[in-house]
């Protein structure tokens, strides 16, 4: 369903915390929301702004299943049908994102938050970015925050070798880009989702869910029809100071120079509302990471039976992966932690275990290393390899894309085995009622 109604439908529910007093944009409305656990949140009356500001709608599985129409067990598998058969938006005359259309821009208009006393200006964080490669035509869809710098210019964190870099310097160093705030969970989960260069990602927002396009107003590129604010602007070659601000690991990410965007129009709805997901948190660590499952379950299907796969929280919900498998064949641990690395480029650690295994359990994991693994025989590792930009312990020399050493532990049972040493002994189940009258 689409990003009002979901809110409508957290409203009927009694989920919906609506916050009527007059709050700022300055650290405010990101406080409230951390001290509402990631609660979804509606606030009306924002000082700075006329336009509403809602947040914590995919701080959870669950919210980000019902969002689109499904249960936290069925996301997997639906989410890698989606990255598997994308099906191809329709291009639509007119759309709701752009019932007000704005050439004078003046983004201070828009209720654009600072989080921490430690950033480096105000920023969006929530806008779904969407270029289009000047050789192929094929768009692509990606998230990057936002800092501004006056009325009509942001400077984006762009990820060196990334979709945007990588298109930016096909076009020699300016491209037409358009941002989407207010977006449904499905074009948030497509965006985080990194797909085959040659695949539109707008496919897979609109295999989970109908996502019509309407064309802009003064950029050469679509957006979902039903968004809320949509910013059209170009990337430029000039280059400032971007940073610092909080990152998806809860640490503060470094100053870097990066290009400058003008944006030239601004369109939206006649009532817009305005998204933010609460950075660094819970909200920011589902988005990112979980579309990540599918993408290394689809991988290590190729080399065995997999049966799920979980990004921890404690991993930052980026860097750490625990992949559960049917093994059948004695190297099966190792292809899959070599195959969990290809469906996600900037993995770091890699768990592998069994079906008896709970992998959103961190003590059974545990478990599982402590009497199923041993480094000399079951451990993969490999060195100076691509890795995250948000890992401050890889190499991030500037300019550069950031490399890691990465690890696999293969923590299943060797198929050799007959069980004995390596499976929990359980003890007989009873019926409490019977004891306790």
């Amino acid at each position: 369903m689409g990003l009002r109604n979901f809110i409508e439908l957290l409203q009927k529910n009694g989920e919906l915390t609506r916050i009527t007093t007059p709050i700022s944009t300055e650290y405010e409305i990101a406080s409230v929301i951390e001290a509402m656990g990631e609660k979804p949140t509606y606030f009306e009356n924002v000082k700075e702004s006329s336009i509403p500001v809602v947040g914590g709608l995919v701080s959870s599985k669950d919210l980000i299943a019902r969002a689109i129409g499904t249960t936290k067990d069925q996301l997997l598998p639906i989410l890698s049908a989606a990255i598997e058969k994308p099906v191809a938006p329709q291009l639509v005359e007119k759309g709701a994102c752009q019932e007000v259309v704005e050439s004078e821009v003046e983004l201070t208009k828009l209720p654009i938050m600072r989080f921490t006393e430690k950033d480096g200006g105000k920023y969006v964080d929530s806008a779904v970015a969407i270029v289009k490669d000047p050789e192929t035509g094929i768009r692509n869809m990606c998230f990057h925050r936002l800092m501004m710098l006056d009325k009509n210019h942001f400077v984006p964190r762009l990820v060196e070798d990334r979709g945007t870099d990588t298109i930016l310097k096909k076009a020699g160093g300016e491209l037409d880009i358009a941002f989407c705030i207010g977006n449904s969970t499905a074009m948030l989960l497509a965006a985080a989702t990194s797909l085959p260069k040659d695949i539109d990602e707008l496919g897979m927002a609109n295999a989970l869910e109908k996502t019509d396009l309407v064309k802009c107003k003064t950029v050469d590129l679509e957006v979902h029809s039903e968004a809320e604010i949509v910013l059209e602007g170009r990337i430029t070659k000039e280059k400032t100071s971007e940073g610092p601000f909080l990152d998806l690991t809860g640490t503060i990410d470094k100053v870097r120079q990066q290009p400058i965007v003008e944006i030239k129009c601004v369109t939206h709805r006649q009532d817009p509302m305005y998204q933010t997901i609460l950075a660094g948190r819970n909200e920011h660590k589902f988005l990112m990471g979980m579309p990540k499952e599918p993408t290394i379950f689809n991988e290590v299907n190729k080399v065995c039976q997999c049966k799920d796969v979980y990004i921890t929280p404690g991993g930052c919900s980026w860097l750490h992966v625990v992949v559960q498998i049917r093994k059948q064949d004695p190297d099966d641990g190792k292809n899959a932690i070599v195959a969990a690395f290809q469906g996600h480029k900037s993995l770091k650690h890699c768990v592998v275990v069994d079906e008896d295994i709970n992998i959103y359990d961190p003590h059974d994991v545990e478990w599982a290393i402590a009497t199923r693994f041993q480094a000399n025989k079951n451990a993969v590792i490999l060195s100076n390899q691509p890795g995250s930009s948000l890992d401050p312990s890889g190499d991030l020399s500037e300019g550069k894309k950031a490399t890691t050493s990465k690890a696999g532990l293969d923590a299943t049972v060797p198929v050799t085995s007959t069980g004995k040493g390596f499976t929990k002994e359980l003890y007989r189940k009873v019926d409490l009622k019977k004891f306790l009258q």
